[in-house]
């Protein structure tokens, strides 16, 4: 059982807890170790039976230990199953609908037993729901366009596809006159690889309470609308023609701090970070922070900081957290310690060693790959084009990656140093082992990625064992997208990663993070394993066009949330340095 099952297990207890009327301190703890789970390298089904190593983890306290063992034996959580049985498993598809959280799923629950959306949906179309509290007739129209939504997908959206939305709707706000600024918050600011829906905080004049009116009829007039879920003094929500829930909030700029801050952090962070103002006499809100109580410095409800970010954080003890590492994962501590780490930046990096050309599968030349990233500003590039295996990609074998090679070095000695070019492929990793091509050719280039690209269903075993022998190499410089995934089409092939990072560690091997945001491969929490363990690690766009290398910047977001430095990518190097830092050539 991986983390990633473990935080749902967690999470769906939680939830199920709350609508229960449990104990809201013993809701949130499990709501707290399902964000373990997630964030945590600590492969906790590995180390159910090492207590000490479960407990110093943080979140995970006895009692989630407990739960730990139990979902590694049972596959579930007891709590989780005995609240199934009260309710059932389909009680959890209702909080996926919008505006249905635990506690209105509790209210429907006890008005009508109602524990599934088919069944929520019958008691709509029976008119069972009118009257109940907070069930007007604009929130039951909401549930009926959520029910069909969410029977038509239920799905989250790649965080360049919510980027790109937001970007859509952000252009469209900002022409309003009086709207000044327009801010994503939630997970798509944190950076999260996936988002299920955008919020989007407004400011300006035209956002001020006796004004606002006008901006949010001008919002609810978007032609990207497909649907129009709500609109009130301050918010509209609505989802896109694809689908994508957007909710839009109009803010003063006096708050427009303390909103930014409440709508970006994770539950947890935001948990935590209220927990730290109450101790210090104040209430944390989306308003404000603001003082509990008279005190010489104010009185009570007085305002303490609102307007930035940066204030509510200063005025609380606290550096500010960039918003990638709002996860509760140490962040809170470290910023009161006035010791968070200095975090990559795109500017840090010098070179980009995987792309590309349409002498295999890409849209550019050599040369063409080579300017753009000259206007990017890198120093230096490889050219990966793919070995034979994959011939739908028209891959290379050894005699036309030989001459490959003899292009690449042209154009190096055309761009006369004002960038370096390295010849190098993306060799397949083939079932047993092998690579794509000998060693005598793979050892004239300058970088070797050796990459899965086949055979993905391998047993966990054989898939270990392939990759091991296959880094074992002498040539092989560079794991490429070490877990095959495609986000939100195929999962991440059966593999002992920490295995295979351990074995990298030791050969000098190092381990792509494939900025591509369909694959953002390694993780966020395998890039804290691969630290942890000593791995070098390179970012590439793996571009198959120069329109491409701009998706860096999803790569970056993700070393971001992994808590990574410059000092740990070895790509922020000068080209002599990067050559040097990989692993040595026989």
């Amino acid at each position: 059982m991986d983390n990633a099952t473990l935080a749902r297990l967690f999470e769906e207890t939680g939830d199920l807890l709350e609508i229960s009327g449990g104990d809201p301190f013993r809701v949130r703890s499990y709501r707290r170790a399902s964000e373990a789970a997630e964030q945590s390298t600590v492969d906790l089904s590995a180390a159910s039976e090492d207590l000490p190593r479960l407990l110093a983890v943080p979140g995970i306290g006895k009692g989630m230990a407990a739960n730990i063992q139990a979902a590694v034996a049972t596959g579930s959580i007891p709590l989780r199953d005995e609240l199934l049985t009260k309710y059932s498993v389909t009680m959890l598809d209702l909080l996926k609908l919008p505006g249905m959280g635990p506690k209105t799923v509790a209210l429907l629950w006890d008005a009508s037993k109602i524990c599934s959306v088919d069944q929520l949906a019958e008691a709509i179309d029976a008119g069972r729901l009118n009257g109940l509290p907070r069930m007007g007739e604009k929130q039951i129209e909401k549930l009926k366009k959520g029910i069909e939504d969410f029977r038509r997908s239920a799905g989250r959206f790649r965080i360049d596809q919510a980027e790109e939305a937001a970007e859509r709707v952000a252009a469209y706000l900002l022409a309003f006159p009086g709207i000044d600024r327009v801010t994503p918050a939630g997970s798509l600011r944190r950076g999260r690889e996936t988002a299920g829906d955008l919020d989007l905080l407004v400011t300006g004049p035209a956002c001020d309470p006796d004004r606002a009116s006008a901006a949010v009829e001008y919002v609810a007039s978007y032609n990207g609308i497909r649907n129009l879920i709500a609109k009130g003094e301050n918010k509209v929500s609505f989802y896109m023609s694809h689908s994508l829930q957007v909710d839009v909030r109009l803010l003063p700029s006096s708050s427009y701090g303390a909103a930014l801050q409440y709508f970006t952090g994770s539950k947890m962070h935001n948990v935590s970070l209220r927990q730290r103002a109450l101790k210090m006499g104040y209430t944390l809100s989306e308003w404000a922070l603001a003082r509990l109580e008279d005190s010489p410095a104010g009185p009570a409800g007085s305002v303490v900081a609102a307007e930035t970010e940066e204030s509510i954080y200063a005025a609380l003890g606290m550096d500010w957290i960039t918003p990638e590492m709002r996860e509760n994962m140490g962040e809170i501590e470290a910023a009161a310690r006035h010791q968070l780490p200095t975090l990559i930046e795109q500017s840090d990096l010098r070179g980009d060693v995987h792309m590309h050309t349409h002498a295999t599968d890409g849209s550019n030349s050599i040369r063409e790959m080579a300017d753009a990233a000259l206007e990017h500003g890198y120093q230096y590039i490889a050219i990966t084009d793919h070995s034979k295996n994959l011939a739908m990609t028209n891959g290379l074998d050894a005699e036309r990656a030989l001459e490959h090679i003899r292009q690449i070095r042209q154009v190096d000695l055309e761009m006369e140093g004002r960038i370096r070019v390295f010849p190098g492929i993306e060799v397949d990793i083939l079932g047993d082992g092998q690579l794509d091509l000998p060693d005598e050719v793979l050892a004239q280039m300058d970088v070797v990625i050796a990459s899965v690209h086949t055979l993905f269903n391998q047993p966990k075993e054989e898939m270990t064992e392939r990759v091991l022998k296959a880094i074992e190499n002498p040539y092989v410089r560079i794991l490429g997208h070490p877990t095959g995934r495609l986000l939100l089409r195929r999962e991440p092939f059966s593999i002992d990663l920490p295995a295979i990072l351990r074995r990298a560690a030791e050969l000098g091997v190092a381990v792509e993070h494939n900025a591509a945001p369909e694959r953002l491969d390694l993780s966020d929490r395998d890039l804290r394993l691969a630290k942890e363990l000593g791995c070098k690690i390179v970012v590439n766009t793996d571009s198959h066009s120069t329109r491409h290398l701009d998706k860096m910047k999803y790569g970056i977001r993700q070393l971001r949330r992994a808590w990574l430095s410059a000092n740990d990518v070895l790509n922020t190097l000068g080209p002599d340095s990067f050559l040097a830092a990989l692993r040595p050539r026989p």
